[in-house]
């Protein structure tokens, strides 16, 4: 190309760029001098830079789509195959530990002596946990005693005068027979006008005296009898009246035992500070509470969808929010014939117009089998718990039918 050619052609290549990039009249030297002394030879490489780029972009374009249209069906397989597969876990976060307590009280009152805890110790089945003075309790238990002993000593006394009775009633009827023949003498001699009446009068009246001696002392015998229990040769220790002296005992032990506070299972004390000694306590008043450490379990209220298929005995994961990580296992232990809200004191009434429908949830006990070796569970923390309800969910019910249909027309 000759030299005149070239600047014709570079200048037509300046003025198509200023028409195409409009700019301000002040600002526009510089670019028409750059462009001006570039040679015209120089845009060819520019060109050919450029193309690569442009190409790899759009064979990266094309290589996408169809990777994506080629993964779409694969996850819809994967998707669909854990969907089908899956659902036989019920998982709920509506779970609580809960375990046996109790509010340590007595059944008698008194002044507190001594306190033999402290807050949140661990204590064992049969120990000794606070006690009640117990001066008053001793006096009552001594008085019981001697009573007890005053009625043994009565029942001796009874036994005796019946056994006195007796032998007053063998005595009086062997005088009878002696009284009837003196009485038959002087009547015989009465008759004869042997005797004075004077006479036969006596041995009438010793006859008389004779009979109501024995009546005396057969009626003095059976009231004593009946104070014996009606046997006199039961032992004394059956005796109804020593039965009720030794109940008396027997009582003012219990409230001596009883002013000795025990713990009634392995736990661990609380409140305890609630408790001082020379404070009066009523009976049946709370002292302080005893949490149980070993007898442990998970109450969970699910709701009533998710218990279709859980049962008594499934298998249960159990996490701790606590413990992050660690996993305890259980099983189900029952499940409530009712929800929660049927025991409230107000339940819900739907028989008013303005009735919404709301899910029901479900008390359900689950049992916690390891935990030894594990980290302390404590009442009231929050848990998540998996049931193993070993049932798969399946296919939908619309392709179930569907795929039943097809089945059908096939065997056509």
């Amino acid at each position: 190309m000759r030299p005149d050619m070239a600047e014709k052609s570079s200048l037509r290549v300046v003025a198509d760029a200023n028409a195409k990039n409009p700019v301000e009249e002040n600002d526009t030297s510089p670019r028409e001098e750059t462009v001006a002394e570039a040679p015209s030879s120089n845009s060819a490489p520019a060109t050919a830079v450029a193309a690569p780029g442009g190409t790899q972009v759009r064979r990266r374009r094309s290589l996408t789509r169809p990777v994506l249209f080629a993964l779409l069906p694969v996850a819809l397989v994967i998707g669909g195959y854990y969907y089908v597969n899956g659902g036989q876990i019920m998982s709920t976060d509506n779970a609580y530990i809960q375990a046996d307590m109790v509010g340590l009280t007595t059944d008698v009152s008194g002044i507190v002596d001594q306190i033999n805890v402290h807050e949140n110790e661990a204590v064992a089945r049969g120990q000794a946990l606070f006690s009640l003075r117990q001066d008053s309790f001793r006096i009552a238990l001594d008085g019981a005693q001697a009573q007890l002993g005053a009625v043994r000593n009565q029942i001796l006394n009874l036994k005796a005068s019946y056994q006195q009775s007796l032998a007053e009633i063998t005595q009086a009827e062997a005088d009878i027979p002696y009284y009837q023949t003196e009485f038959d003498r002087q009547q015989n001699l009465l008759n004869s006008s042997a005797a004075t009446r004077v006479a036969y009068d006596q041995a009438k009246h010793n006859l008389d005296a004779g009979h109501q001696k024995v009546a005396v002392a057969k009626a003095e015998a059976a009231a004593t009898l009946a104070q014996l229990g009606g046997n006199a040769d039961q032992p004394v220790e059956h005796n109804p009246l020593y039965l009720e002296a030794k109940a008396k005992v027997d009582d003012a032990q219990r409230e001596l035992d009883h002013s000795v506070v025990k713990a009634p299972f392995d736990g661990i004390v609380t409140n305890v500070n609630a408790l001082q000694p020379g404070s009066y306590l009523q009976a049946s008043t709370q002292a302080f509470s005893l949490v149980s450490a070993s007898n442990l379990w998970i109450a969970a209220s699910p709701k009533e969808t998710e218990l279709t298929y859980v049962k008594p005995g499934q298998p249960v994961t159990i996490y701790v929010d606590t413990y992050p990580g660690v996993e305890w296992k259980g099983k189900v232990e029952s499940i409530s014939p009712a929800s929660g809200s049927s025991f409230s004191l107000l339940p819900a009434q739907n028989t008013t117009g303005n009735w919404v429908k709301v899910v029901q949830r479900i008390p359900m006990r689950v049992s916690i089998d390891d935990t030894a070796g594990k980290p302390p569970l404590r009442v009231g923390m929050s848990t998540v718990v998996d049931v193993d309800t070993g049932r798969t969910r399946g296919l939908p019910d619309f392709v179930s039918k569907l795929l039943g249909r097809s089945g059908g027309k096939d065997h056509e």
